[in-house]
């Protein structure tokens, strides 16, 4: 078990009731662009750094590309700035399926498979955030299978806009409203429940092989939109199949 473990989180897409409470955990509310959150928790000398903060979700960055920039931008860059200042040994940084394979890379994702054919902010800012984690030389980066940073499957997940679709799911069910597909359904997510990412999160931080690797973390199964949707629906008690498709940036 961590010593310590320090938790920086500004709680712009989650919540406080959400983290575990134990003596061993530091909680510090503040953004990863603010020098003065960042010296604070850096003074703690951490050993091993995992970079999870992101701007998230595709529409979100169409929505607000300027802070989309500062976030996963800028925000990288004063991490790792950070990160050099101390006896650091190890830094893990999540990247997505979602930004680095664009449009026209082969199934399935391959870690060298990296496209430059974006399509929206969020794509181009998280491969920004690779390329400033490989100028780093000592430290470790990946990214992960398919969108699962915005698919991971985890308990405490509460609906809304930009959110993931499994709890906007259920959150629509449950008003028996229509659940709004973007496409016609058949498309498929490789959804992998939090403890098996959190695996290969812990595995990149210790393992000697990592260094300086990227990896894909998921399930390498596939399910479809729509199977998804009708188990929703049933779970919830919907007596017929509600679907309403719509257009969107997808992930």
């Amino acid at each position: 078990m961590a010593k310590k473990i320090i938790i920086l989180d500004d709680l712009s897409s989650s919540y406080e009731w959400n983290i575990p409470k134990a003596k061993n955990i530091m909680f510090v509310k503040g953004s990863i662009l603010d020098d003065e959150m960042l010296k604070r928790v850096f003074k703690e000398k951490p050993e091993y750094v995992f970079h999870l903060a992101a701007h998230f979700a595709n529409q979100n960055s169409v929505d607000n590309p300027e802070i989309d920039l500062m976030v996963n931008g800028m925000g990288i860059l004063k991490v790792l700035e950070y990160a050099q200042l101390v006896d650091i040994k190890r830094f893990v940084y999540s990247s997505s399926g979602c930004g680095v394979y664009g449009l026209d890379s082969k199934m399935p994702f391959e870690e060298h498979d990296t496209s430059v054919s974006l399509h929206t902010p969020y794509q181009v800012t998280k491969l920004i955030g690779e390329l400033y984690t490989n100028y780093f030389p000592q430290f470790v980066r990946h990214a992960d299978s398919q969108c699962q940073v915005l698919q991971c499957l985890r308990p405490g997940e509460v609906p809304g806009r930009y959110r993931n679709v499994i709890p906007n799911f259920f959150y629509w069910a449950m008003k028996r409203q229509a659940l709004p597909i973007t496409g016609d359904g058949t498309e498929t997510r490789d959804w992998t429940y939090v403890d098996d990412i959190i695996s290969g999160l812990l595995a990149m931080g210790i393992k000697e092989e990592a260094i300086g690797e990227a990896f894909n973390l998921g399930s390498a199964k596939e399910h479809r939109v729509i199977d998804m949707a009708n188990m929703v629906n049933k779970l919830s008690g919907m007596m017929r199949e509600l679907y309403l498709p719509r257009e969107g940036t997808g992930c």
